[in-house]
Order: structure tokens, then sequence, then C-alpha cells
């Protein structure tokens, strides 16, 4: 598929996602989000592809929504477009998705790095919500995903007075999972996802729904969930081979089967 505002490709069993929008730091329009998820889906359904990245560059991941697209527009305008609905597309995406953040996370961009499974950030990276500098909040996930990544204070502080996080203070506060150099950070990247990529395909895929249960539901709920994933897993072939490796003193031959 031709894309006009991101640039894809496979490194390895990674599949890129590149946000191509330069000339306005990679702020989110229509184009670009449909692009991008499309995307994020099609390496979903690529059994080539074991995890995924989503980068910018290295002034910045995303520097928040497009904000000439959205300024006139009316609250029937923003529910009719469906613009913050189709955030919710990441949320159906099965596979691992790594946010390789440099530069600026703001708004928006912000929203979708901590929609991601893991960050790895570089020594430049900077995370905010500054929505309330232009008179609204943020709208498609910041205000539940920072409470539930920081906990309530630091959360109203990002909200509310715009309080901007450095790389050291991400990794601080576990809003990233590594910060590296900035001459490093997209290979970094890569070289991470490659190591889930080598995992269980499915055991991957029942860990990730596992772990985002216990932001969706009571212990005794997350806990039933996690049941509901561990015991189909004794049917694949891949538990199978697994276990006979580990008992052997091999590597396993993963077939994601």
């Amino acid at each position: 598929m031709a894309y006009t505002s991101i640039l894809t490709e496979i490194r390895g069993r990674v599949g890129i996602v590149t946000l191509n929008r330069p000339q306005a730091m990679n702020a989110f329009n229509t184009v670009i989000l449909t692009e991008l998820f499309d995307a994020l889906e099609a390496f979903d359904y690529d059994d080539s592809v074991g995890a995924m990245i989503v980068t910018g560059n290295e002034k910045a991941f995303a520097a928040g929504a497009d904000i000439k697209e959205m300024a006139d527009a009316s609250p029937f305008e923003m529910i009719g477009q469906g613009r913050v609905e189709q955030w919710d597309r990441i949320r159906g995406i099965k596979k691992v998705v790594i946010a390789a953040v440099s530069g600026w996370a703001l708004g928006g961009g912000c929203e979708f790095a901590i929609s991601c499974d893991m960050i790895i950030a570089s020594e430049t990276a900077k995370f905010g919500q500054p929505e309330i500098t232009i008179g609204v909040i943020p709208g498609a996930g910041g205000t539940q995903r920072l409470a539930r990544l920081l906990g309530k204070n630091l959360a109203m502080e990002m909200v509310i007075n715009n309080r901007t996080l450095s790389a050291a203070e991400a990794l601080q506060f576990g809003l990233a999972n590594r910060v590296v150099p900035l001459d490093r950070y997209l290979d970094e990247a890569v070289a991470f996802a490659e190591e889930i990529a080598s995992r269980a395909p499915m055991a991957v895929r029942m860990a990730k729904d596992s772990v985002n249960a216990a932001f969706e539901t009571t212990l005794t709920e997350g806990l039933k969930a996690e049941k509901r994933n561990f015991y189909p897993l004794f049917s694949t072939e891949d538990q199978k081979e697994g276990m006979k490796a580990f008992i052997e003193k091999r590597k396993p031959n993963w077939k994601g089967k």
C-alpha cells in the first residue's frame, strides 16, 4: 500500500512504522492517523512480523494533534469525524507495539506512545500533555493512561499544569522502559523488538492480553483472565516444543501454533 504520511519497512521480524510529517513535527492529522493504524493492522496480520515499532525522527516523535484541523470544529463535527474513536484501533493490535521516542512526544504524541506496549526513549525525549494551554484536555486516553501509569498526583500535574517529563524522569517514574543514546535509539528499539519476536508468538499475545487486563478490571477478574489465557496454551505445539526444549537443554523452534 502506498502511504503519504508514514514510511514502513521490515527489519528481520520487526515491522517499523515511521511517522513522516517532519514539516509539522509529525503532528497527527486525519491522514497520518488512518495510515498509521492501517499499517499496524497490516503488520499484525503478517506472519513474518513478530513485533512492531512506531517512531518519528530525532527532533519529534509526534508533537500532538494538527490543531488547524480542529480549531473551528463543533462538538458534533468532532464526534462525526470519529477522530478520537480512531485511537481505539491500537487496542485491537495483538502483537507487541513499541514506541521508539526521540524529541517531543506531546499531546496526541504522548497519548499514542503510552498506548503502545513499551517505550524506548532517546536521551532527548520529552513527554507532555499541553492541551490545557489551548483550552481543552487530552481526548485520546491521556488522562486515563497517565493516571494508571504514573499515579494520580503526577498525572494531574501533567494534565492540569502542563508538566513535561524528561527522558530520565520518564524512566524514573515508569513511563519508559529504557533510555538510550540518541544515535542508537532506533537500533536499540529494533534489537529489543527482535528479542520479543524470538519468543513463542501465541504466548506473547496471551501475555500481552493478560497484563492489559490488569488495567481494565479488578484483581479477581484479572486473575480469571490470566487463567483463560494460560490453560489454552497447553493445546499449542509451541508449549510442547518449549517444555521439551527446556528438558533437552536446547533452544526451542517456535512455529506459532
